[in-house]
C-alpha cells in the first residue's frame, strides 16, 4: 500500500485561448476545436509571441527561448506538495521523475529537480509517456518497503509544447504544459492511500505516438484515440471489481487528460454521473503524464471520508494504467 501525504500542481502563466489559435491562421476557431476536443485554453512555457511569429517551425529554438526549464516547473510543483506534506525538502529520501518530454536524460530529470529544491537522496526516471503515474507508482509499491526512506517525491513534469507544430491544427489544439508531484510513503499512514493499480503495456503499438527528441509531435490520432477509449474502460472495470458494486457507486472517476470528448466518451458508456468525473483538460489541455495527477491536486478539497478515486491513464508505448485510491482516517 502507498500512502499519499502531499499533492502539487504547476501551471505556467502564459495561456494559448483557441482566439489565439485562431489568429494563426491555420484554418481553426472556437467553434472548430470545440466540437472536436472541447478544450478551450491551454498553458504553455514559451513565449506567446515566439509562437505567433515562428508557429515553433524549429523545435530546437523552443529550448533556447522557453521561460522555465523542466527542472524549475517540477519543483514548483514539488515544493507545494512537500508544503502541504508537512515536511521539509530535506526529509525526501528519494526522488522519481518522468515525463513524455525530459528535457535530460544524462542527468536523469529527477536529479535535475532534487538540485533545484536542495534534495540530496537518490533520484531516477520512470518514464511511461502519458502513463507515468501509474508505472511510478506500480515500481514503487513492487520495491521492499524496509528498503525505502519514509518519503518519496514522485514528479510528472510536462513542458511538451516546446515540440508542438503550431502550423499543425490538429496537435496544436490539444498540448499544454504542467507539472505534478506527490509526496507519498510505504511506511507512514495518511488520510489518501492507494489500494490497488494497475500497469501494462502493448509494445507493438509503441510507434502511434512519438515526441522525437528536436522534433515535433506525432501520433496517429484515430487509432490512438480507439485505444485510448478501449483500454480506459477495461481498466476502470477492473478497478470497480477491487470493491464490489456498493463501494464503486462512490468512486470519482479521472481519466487521462486527452480531450474533452473522449472522457465524455468514456464517462458516458462507463455510467458516470457527472458530479463524479473530474477533469481540467478544458482549461489546461493535455498535459500528458501531469493531466490526470493535476485534476487530483486541484480537486483535493473536495475528498470526503469513504470516498474513493479511480485514476485512469493512457499513453505512448502504448501503455496503460490505474490507480484506485481511498480516503478516510
Amino acid at each position: 500500500m502507498i500512502y499519499v501525504h502531499g499533492l502539487g500542481h504547476f501551471h505556467p502563466p502564459n495561456e494559448i485561448d483557441n482566439a489565439f489559435l485562431r489568429d494563426l491562421d491555420i484554418g481553426t476557431d472556437a467553434q472548430w476545436i470545440m466540437e472536436r476536443v472541447g478544450i478551450e485554453s491551454r498553458r504553455t512555457v514559451l513565449p506567446l509571441d515566439y509562437i505567433r511569429v515562428t508557429r515553433n517551425a524549429d523545435p530546437r529554438q523552443a529550448i533556447a527561448v522557453s521561460l522555465y526549464t523542466n527542472a524549475e516547473t517540477g519543483a514548483q510543483a514539488a515544493s507545494q506538495a512537500i508544503a502541504a506534506a508537512g515536511i521539509r525538502a530535506a526529509d525526501v529520501g528519494m526522488v522519481i521523475s518522468g515525463s513524455c518530454t525530459p528535457q535530460s536524460s544524462c542527468p536523469a530529470e529527477a536529479c535535475t529537480i532534487a538540485a533545484e529544491l536542495g534534495i540530496e537522496a537518490p533520484a531516477f526516471d520512470v518514464n511511461s509517456a502519458c502513463s507515468t503515474l501509474a508505472a511510478q507508482f506500480h515500481v514503487l509499491d513492487g520495491m521492499r518497503p524496509e528498503r525505502l526512506p519514509d518519503y518519496v517525491l514522485l514528479v510528472q513534469v510536462e513542458n511538451s509544447t516546446r515540440a508542438i507544430d503550431y502550423n499543425d491544427r490538429n496537435s496544436c489544439v490539444l498540448w499544454g504544459d504542467g507539472s505534478t508531484a506527490q509526496v507519498v510513503s510505504t511506511r507512514l499512514p495518511a488520510r489518501l492511500r492507494q489500494i490497488a493499480s494497475r500497469f501494462a503495456s502493448d509494445p507493438k503499438g509503441c510507434d502511434r505516438v512519438r515526441f522525437v527528441q528536436s522534433g515535433h509531435f506525432r501520433q496517429d490520432g484515430r487509432a490512438v484515440q480507439t485505444f485510448a477509449i478501449k483500454r480506459s474502460l477495461a481498466v476502470l472495470a477492473q478497478l470497480r471489481e477491487e470493491v464490489g458494486p456498493v463501494r464503486a457507486a462512490r468512486m470519482k472517476f479521472i481519466g487521462h487528460q486527452a480531450n474533452r470528448s473522449m472522457l465524455d466518451h468514456i464517462s458516458r458508456s462507463a455510467g458516470i454521473a457527472p458530479d463524479d468525473h473530474w477533469f481540467n483538460v478544458d482549461r489546461f489541455g493535455n498535459c500528458g503524464a501531469a493531466g490526470a495527477p493535476s485534476v487530483l491536486s486541484q480537486n483535493q478539497h473536495r475528498l470526503r471520508d469513504g470516498d474513493l478515486v479511480s485514476i485512469v491513464v493512457v499513453g505512448g508505448g502504448l501503455s496503460w494504467g490505474g490507480l484506485l485510491l481511498e480516503v478516510g482516517e
